[in-house]
């Protein structure tokens, strides 16, 4: 590159590329300062006055040994972008097919085994292609929960919306306490009653949320304290639409303690109360 250079600069001037000496260095900062009345003055410019140009050989030759385009380099600079190590892409590779290979759902949020399909004891129970869901967008679950993928869909789109981060940011929901999940059993266990959702693998109830903190917020107290009620209440409201069914501690005496969801859809909409 140096000798097209150089040969480009002889051409320009029209006579023969002088033979470079050992010692002699392309780059500005190594090039000897001119004596004094060798073509550039050894003095320091005159305030206000603008500095001497280079002659116009030198320009010549520093384009001819520069790509087009880029600053002329010191030589320690690389024009290589900086890379990651490769033990870190390779942990961030072990990692997304770790999270992959425990997906279900078709979704790498949503953390668990498949099941497949269950089969109830009572007419009316048990669910197809049902999954038992570990982590959500994240959030644990207290205990890994059976039910079906619209059911953690509609986990996942209440945890974003509103659980993460409904007692702050820096306080983040680290985890659900799970009260109950799949069960076949009628409604509020009542003996003739029809069968819960419970029963099908579409309904989940959570009585306590436990923070980054340490702490765990139940329904059953939080529901009752200054502090929380405000923010529940808000938690509860979100869950009512990626839920059909929400119910909590003012629908009755039996969800006085925990929140009770399920993905049942009703003519008139969701039912929340």
């Amino acid at each position: 590159m140096i000798r097209a250079g150089t040969l480009l600069l002889a051409t320009l001037l029209g006579g023969a590329a002088p033979a470079a000496a050992p010692e002699t260095s392309l780059h500005p900062a190594a090039r000897p300062a001119a004596a004094p009345g060798a073509g550039i003055s050894a003095t320091a410019p005159a305030p206000g006055s603008r500095p001497a140009a280079r002659p116009q050989s030198e320009q010549i030759l520093a384009a001819a040994v520069r790509p087009s385009g880029l600053p002329l380099l010191g030589p320690d600079a690389s024009l290589l972008p900086f890379a990651r190590p490769d033990s870190l892409a390779e942990q961030a590779l072990f990692k997304r097919r770790k999270r992959r290979k425990g997906s279900v759902c078709g979704d790498l949020d949503i953390q668990g085994d498949s099941v497949g399909h269950v089969s109830g004891t009572l007419p009316g129970c048990g669910a197809k292609d049902a999954v038992r869901v570990r982590e959500i967008a994240g959030v644990r679950l207290s205990q890994a929960a059976l039910m079906t993928c619209n059911t953690a869909r509609a986990l996942k789109t209440w945890i974003n919306r509103e659980v993460e981060t409904a007692f702050g940011r820096r306080n983040k929901v680290v985890s659900l306490r799970v009260a109950a999940h799949y069960a076949c059993r009628t409604r509020n266990n009542r003996p003739g009653a029809r069968i819960s959702e419970h029963g099908k693998g579409r309904a989940i109830d959570i009585s306590g949320f436990t923070l980054a903190s340490g702490e765990t917020v139940t329904v059953l107290k939080g529901w009752q304290t200054r502090k929380t009620r405000k923010t529940l209440k808000k938690v509860w409201r979100a869950a009512c639409g990626p839920f059909g069914t929400v119910l909590g501690p003012e629908a009755d005496r039996y969800h006085r303690d925990h929140f009770h969801l399920d993905v049942a859809r009703h003519r008139g909409g969701s039912y929340c109360r």
